[in-house]
């Protein structure tokens, strides 16, 4: 017997001259089986590097696995329904596995809805769990039990290194940060001032991946254009019919300002005002593949858009659960997602 695919059973059963059933129950952990009977199976097994068909046995076994998912609030269309439909997309693949993934939300600019909601999690017991982080204090306070409970969780979108989940799903936020900045340069052809556009509500950012990006963002130019003043516009982030005026107000005081970036999904905020108001004389760099973020990019008010896949992020992460608690499989600790820059030229061209 020269493949694994030939190996049977019975062959085991034979070679450590025991029954069938005393080898299925040493292959799947079960009791009835006397110490020297186990033994031998096990010898045996590590002799022929038997590998079990977990597919067959996962299938077998008719267990059900409850996940669930903690995410931003959202409007439909946002970056998370992009997430979802991974997903959704993950449910399909894998519903001979009796799988379930419970959605649940927060508010990201109110920490308590985030302790409500996972205080919730919890007391459903769930088989593993992922999620959005929050700020780190209370996202590491759920993450915690999580540990404690031996219940395998996944970050999206952002990673805390302080408590490593089993798998991270989303762009290294710092070298993003680098790669916005480099391009921003290329596309200002050096320029004294940029603006940094944000969504603010009661001086919450609501999302690590902004920070962390706007933090390597930062070091790049005073690494490297430390001479370029760097500006901030705060929006609200709970009231978009602020915004035209607020950027009235700032293009009149900063007539000279002609390059911008947003690090969260809404470049479209700012996008939608120069197309309102017929400005073609600024250039602008936004992330995500929003609708409307790409309206923008094909009528020219946005000039870059950078992606990250997020559906893929959504299926993946699903996808690692499964092959961690059903198939038994070794996950690797981070997936990082690749930089996509997309322009007018080639929008329609990309699968993300």
């Amino acid at each position: 017997m020269n493949t694994h695919e030939r190996i049977r059973i019975k062959d085991i059963a034979r070679m450590a001259e025991v029954s069938v059933g005393t080898v299925d129950r040493v292959i799947h952990g079960r009791s009835g089986v006397s110490e020297a009977s186990r033994k031998r199976v096990e010898e045996i097994l590590k002799q022929l590097d038997y590998q079990p068909n977990m597919y067959a046995s996962a299938l077998a076994s008719n267990k059900k696995y409850n996940f669930f998912c903690l995410l931003p609030s959202h409007l439909p269309g946002e970056y998370w329904t992009a997430v979802e439909g991974g997903i959704q997309h993950a449910l399909d693949t894998y519903t001979d596995f009796n799988i379930h993934v419970h959605l649940s939300y927060y508010d990201p600019y109110n920490y308590q809805t985030f302790i409500d909601a996972s205080h919730i999690i919890l007391n459903e017991q769930p088989d593993g769990v992922l999620l959005a982080p929050t700020v780190p204090q209370y996202t590491l306070t759920f993450t915690s039990e999580l540990v404690r409970r031996a219940i395998p969780y996944i970050y999206m979108d952002s990673n805390i290194r302080e408590q490593p989940a089993l798998s991270f799903f989303g762009q290294d936020s710092h070298r993003s940060g680098h790669f916005a900045a480099q391009m921003m340069i290329l596309l200002s052809q050096r320029a004294t001032h940029i603006v940094i556009f944000r969504k603010l509500n009661r001086g919450i950012l609501g999302s690590n991946q902004q920070e962390r990006r706007e933090v390597g963002f930062r070091a790049y130019m005073q690494q490297h254009h430390p001479h370029c003043q760097i500006m901030e516009l705060n929006l609200h982030a709970e009231n978009d019919a602020e915004d035209s005026r607020m950027l009235d107000d700032f293009f009149a005081a900063h007539p000279y300002v002609h390059n911008g970036i947003t690090f969260n999904s809404k470049a479209y905020i700012v996008g939608e005002y120069l197309l309102d108001r017929q400005r073609t004389d600024f250039n602008l760099v936004g992330y995500d593949l929003l609708e409307r973020n790409v309206h923008c990019l094909r009528q020219g008010s946005i000039d870059f858009l950078i992606a990250q896949q997020p559906e893929l992020q959504g299926y993946d992460a699903v996808k690692t659960l499964c092959d961690h608690l059903i198939f038994k499989k070794e996950v690797p600790a981070e997936h990082l997602m690749p930089i996509d820059l997309l322009t007018r030229e080639n929008i329609d061209f990309y699968r993300g």
